[in-house]
């Protein structure tokens, strides 16, 4: 085979291997694009419609190669999808062994130390008979797996509150001084990826592996000669989540209930011991108690003088932990790891307390069951820009949803990757003839009072039409409240729709409820608006209340509008109406996943029609036929859904 463009050809090894193939021009010119990029070791961006075939555009010329390249997705979903169905597949295709491997963060490996400490303590772990029982079938289960991955072992969701109980973080693993490190899954993994060809990881990994030097691990870059980065859309924000600093209730308990575990099987749980722990805990409940009551996201500037006392007097009683529990003397690894763990959150605290040079934005988080306190860099650019220049090899960013318009300037200024050639690349599907985009007349203002009633209200009739099949996509969780009890009080006995709604049962459960049903109507907020793939006619229309700009007092928001005035630009055009625009991208993607499909799109939010910005969004969307008759839509989808009723019957 002489090139990558004969592996599309109709009669190439794809063809030889997949059903019904058909070549694509624009994934053959993605192809040769992404062979473009690793040849000269540049920088690519790509924005690939759905239906373009994006991973298979970059993993062949990546396989051709024969060069190291890493891939790196910002879902699990994907990286199995990847590592277990489209890199066999290929490697058949193209009739060559790979060496590949699979690398997920260590809270998807069992971590027999652990395991070990809450087997010989669980009552320190404060698990019942139930959860007594299901961490006795992971201990069944650890002494047969060789990966180790957590997925593996089905009868445990991957979602269960026990799986914290025996996985490891990288605060809490011992690394070499471990008892069991010979026999680490981590360790046996990151040692797959360095020795493989092509390693698939995902985006918080690359981001420890580009900042960080984690003790007891080798790297994964230096040996690369790519870097391809699948669902970059997401990439700029988890950089800036990592690249801040946190410190949070959870963890802080989870240190505590470490330190009691390993201070136990040493033997070394004595009175001293003890007071120092209780201290911690009574300066982080002291502090929670400081934070109760003040909102979801609260502004440094905003809190009372007692939320910064008392993380003075965390800090102080987190050092006290830490010398007494790093001291040399101590034998027990568990226990020393224990005090780096403590210095470390004091000195994350410090950061927080007094962050040196105004770079960021200080705020405090709370939830119904645990506070955190952070720290938000304005920008990461320069700090991505600098990570990429200081390691030589071909840089890949691609999504399908990169550009506002034609233009990628919002999306390379946040990764530092101005310089990069892009592509855009729209998709194949026939949206014009297979969708409608149905933009209700007369709704209120967003802000006015009854506005989500009155969403319900015009999307009913296309339900009903649609016999359910229907995403209701809300910006807000409020909104999703008050539009999951309209909806279900307006619906009557004739309407046998079933109503799923987030938070009432977990994201996968619902996702796959809403399939085996196929009349469902399912309503949600963002973790709906992206990543969720639903194939044929149980989705037939998507709802969307509101364009999803965020929220104006959000700190992190401000942290990001603040960083943008102090080079010279301005917030609003350039970054809150591209985010807002990437983010409706991502939720009209929900309905059209296939060439067979079809459905309506309804985007109630009037500011589409009456605001000059409407324009930015509406351009950015794919093609639809545009229509503001709701009887229109409501017929668009009966005669779809009527073609194709005997096969719905079946």
């Amino acid at each position: 085979m002489s090139s990558v463009a004969d592996v599309f050809a109709g009669s190439g090894p794809l063809a030889r291997v997949l059903d019904g193939y058909r070549p694509r021009r624009d994934q053959q010119a993605m192809a040769e694009a992404v062979a473009d990029a690793l040849d000269a070791r540049s920088q690519l961006v790509v924005e690939a419609g759905t239906g373009i075939g994006k991973t298979f555009a970059y993993l062949v010329p990546a396989l051709f190669s024969g060069r190291h390249v890493i891939v790196s997705t910002a879902t699990r979903t994907l990286q199995d999808q990847i590592f277990h169905r489209d890199l066999p597949l290929l490697a058949r295709a193209l009739g060559q062994p790979v060496r590949t491997a699979l690398l997920k963060g260590r809270a998807n490996y069992l971590c027999r130390h652990r395991l070990a400490l809450a087997l010989a303590a669980p009552e320190i772990e404060g698990l019942d008979r139930s959860r007594r029982r299901l961490l006795a079938r992971i201990e069944r289960w650890g002494r047969q797996t060789i990966a180790g991955d957590i997925g593996e072992l089905e009868s445990v969701p991957e979602q269960d509150a026990i799986w914290p109980v025996a996985t490891s973080t990288r605060d809490n693993c011992l690394g070499q001084p471990c008892p069991e490190f010979a026999a680490c899954h981590v360790v046996r993994a990151r040692r797959e990826a360095q020795a493989a060809q092509l390693v698939v990881v995902n985006h918080h990994l690359l981001l420890a592996d580009m900042a960080l030097r984690e003790e007891g691990f080798g790297e994964l870059l230096p040996g690369a000669d790519a870097v391809i980065l699948d669902e970059a859309h997401q990439f700029p924000e988890i950089a800036a989540q990592f690249f801040g600093l946190r410190v949070g209730e959870r963890a802080l308990k989870a240190l505590g209930r470490d330190a009691l575990a390993e201070l136990t099987r040493a033997g070394l749980l004595e009175a001293g011991a003890r007071g120092l722990l209780a201290e911690v805990e009574r300066a982080t409940e002291s502090l929670g108690r400081s934070l109760a009551g003040l909102g979801d996201r609260i502004d440094w500037a905003a809190l009372p003088d007692a939320v910064p006392e008392g993380a003075a007097d965390l800090r102080a009683a987190l050092g006290a932990l830490a010398e007494a529990f790093e001291s040399p003397a101590l034998e027990s690894a568990g226990v020393r790891q224990c005090g780096r763990r403590a210095r470390e959150a004091g000195e994350r605290l410090g950061g927080i307390l007094e962050p040196g040079e105004d770079t960021g934005i200080r705020w405090a988080e709370t939830g119904a069951r645990s506070w955190s306190l952070e720290f938000t860099p304005f920008e990461v650019a320069e700090r991505l820009k600098a990570q990429v220049e200081a390691r030589p090899c071909a840089w890949v960013y691609t999504s399908a949803t990169l550009a506002v318009g034609s233009d990628f300037s919002h999306f390379t200024r946040r990764v530092g990757a101005e310089g990069a050639r892009t592509l855009l690349l729209p998709s194949p599907f026939d949206y014009e003839s297979m969708s409608r985009l149905y933009l209700p007349a007369g709704l209120p203002d967003p802000a006015a009072p009854g506005y989500t009633a009155a969403v319900i209200a015009a999307a009913l009739p296309l339900i009903r039409a649609a016999g359910g099949r229907s995403f209701v996509l809300f910006t807000s969780h409020r909104s999703l409240a008050e539009g999951a009890r309209v909806l279900r009080a307006e619906l009557s006995s004739a309407d046998p729709f079933p109503v799923l709604v987030q938070g009432e049962a977990p994201r996968d459960v619902l996702l796959r409820r809403f399939r085996e049903l196929g009349n469902a109507v399912l309503l949600g907020t963002s973790s709906f608006w992206e990543g969720v793939d639903v194939r044929g006619p149980s989705l037939s229309l998507v709802v969307i209340d509101k364009l999803p700009f965020a929220p104006p007092d959000d700190p992190v928001l401000k942290a990001r509008l603040e960083g943008l005035k102090r080079t010279g630009h301005n917030g609003f055009k350039d970054y809150q109406l591209p985010q807002a625009v990437l983010a409706l991208k991502q939720g009209v993607g929900r309905l059209i996943r296939d060439p067979a499909d079809f459905g309506v799109v309804l985007l109630a939010d009037p500011r589409l029609v009456t605001r000059s910005y409407g324009r930015a969004f509406l351009a950015s969307l794919p093609p639809m036929t545009v229509t503001r008759d709701a009887a229109e839509a409501a017929a668009f989808l009966r005669h779809h859904l009527g073609a194709l009723a005997p096969a719905i019957a079946r």
